[in-house]
């Protein structure tokens, strides 16, 4: 499922369903130094859709213009440019009152870099990222399962090669205060986890981690708005690790009390009420391995339970995208005795213990084989090539932890090694 979020850098979506035939314009590739007022921001390879959405507004009578921030790497469709920051923030501030765009917000570009101007701290008026459109392109209300995709340009097939369709909505965080300064205890995140490749959403996790000791405070769901945990350290750092199967890890620093410095690192950026950060994943290359933890076996089954289905369509994903990666697949087991090993049968149902398994005994090395080589099989009835996929079982030689440790479990484990790509 590829999810949509509700906030300019991803309204493209929305714009590429609704919007017809534009005109050309100048681009003004990088913005100089002033105030702007801000109503959508884009990737750096979405010019085309900074441009048509700009065309769009101009169509319905607006001056708007467009331009790349120096630091940011995205393109900002604005309404107008200032010298002065409190005269900004009136403009600012009158046009959110006459409710076209009435979350447009002030951005600052400056030498050696650019920010969200801290706008207020009152209840009445708090900065917030946009979402407004014109009055003839309303963009305001939820956008919910658009099936259709609408036909591109050659521009936009080159800026963008993937498919983009609605499927699902996640609404911006609700307008609070902004206190100043704005740290990650006052101010929420947005952990966006894509394909760095395909600009397509990815679900994952996103582990929290405690610079200053090297600790594991928590996991947290990446693509969601949420609260980062305090380490309760001096120097207040944490270290954000994004590691999800098919990709490389993608790791992250953000500081907990003095948060905004960090925005002028390419990946953090001050968006009014939060935070968002950017982890644009790479799929595995050749020589990279990922494990494939969750998918699950019966005890002492080469057959696989149910709720392996969603990581086993990660897997199948990663040899779609690339038809010429090759990879091998290695089982693992908790120790190296022997034991009764029950094989799928004639039915080849990979995931119920049918009335025609076969039970038989052997080795754990012989287990790892058979539990690595039915997830094979369970590609090749996908349609993936058979000599793309071998297997390697090496029973308990390999182990992570202690047999009898709490994190015993681990050692039995399906590990996807890139061979060819």
């Amino acid at each position: 499922m590829i999810k949509i979020y509700r906030c300019a850098f991803v309204i493209t979506a929305l714009l590429f369903v609704i919007t017809k035939g534009v005109s050309q314009q100048n681009t003004n590739p990088n913005l100089p130094k002033g105030y702007y007022i801000v109503v959508a921001a884009y990737f750096s390879n979405q010019e085309s859709f900074a441009q048509r959405y700009s065309d769009q507004l101009n169509a319905g009578g607006l001056h708007t213009k467009y331009g790349l921030g120096p630091n940011r790497k995205l393109y900002f469709v604005y309404l107008d440019q200032y010298d002065d920051f409190d005269e900004s923030v009136r403009q600012m501030l009158k046009v959110r009152k006459e409710g076209v765009f009435d979350r447009a917000w002030v951005r600052i570009i400056k030498e050696g870099g650019e920010k969200d101007a801290p706008l207020t701290t009152s209840k009445e008026e708090p900065a917030q990222h946009t979402n407004s459109v014109s009055a003839k392109v309303d963009a305001t209300a939820p956008v919910q399962k658009v099936s259709e995709e609408a036909p591109k340009t050659v521009e936009e097939k080159k800026a963008d090669s993937s498919p983009l369709v609605v499927t699902e909505v996640i609404e911006n965080p609700i307008a609070k205060p902004v206190y100043l300064p704005q740290t990650l205890n006052n101010t929420q995140v947005f952990l966006s986890l894509y394909n760095a490749a395909t600009n397509q959403v990815i679900d994952g996790e996103v582990e929290v981690v405690d610079t200053e000791k090297a600790k594991l405070i928590t996991k947290v769901k990446g693509n969601t708005y949420l609260t980062l945990p305090n380490p309760g350290t001096k120097s207040g750092q944490l270290s954000l690790i994004a590691d999800v199967f098919g990709f490389r890890k993608e790791q992250h620093e953000i500081n907990y009390k003095n948060t905004e410095t960090d925005t002028l690192k390419p990946y953090v950026a001050l968006v009014g009420n939060y935070y968002m950060l950017n982890f644009g994943l790479a799929r595995l290359h050749k020589g990279d391995i990922s494990t494939l933890y969750n998918v699950y076996f019966y005890n002492d089954a080469a057959i696989m339970l149910p709720d392996s289905k969603y990581q086993l369509n990660s897997l199948l994903q990663l040899f779609s995208e690339n038809p010429n990666l090759k990879a091998v697949l290695h089982g693992h087991t908790n120790g190296n005795s022997r034991g009764k090993i029950i094989y799928m049968g004639p039915s080849k149902d990979f995931f119920t213990l049918t009335k025609d398994v076969v039970q038989s005994s052997g080795t754990a090395k012989e287990l790892s084989l058979a539990r690595a080589n039915v997830i094979r099989e369970w590609l090749l009835a996908q349609g993936i090539a058979d000599n793309r996929v071998t297997v390697k079982g090496w029973g308990g030689t390999r182990m992570i932890h202690d047999k009898n440790s709490v994190h015993a479990r681990k050692n039995i484990r399906v590990d996807v090694e890139v061979i060819d790509e």
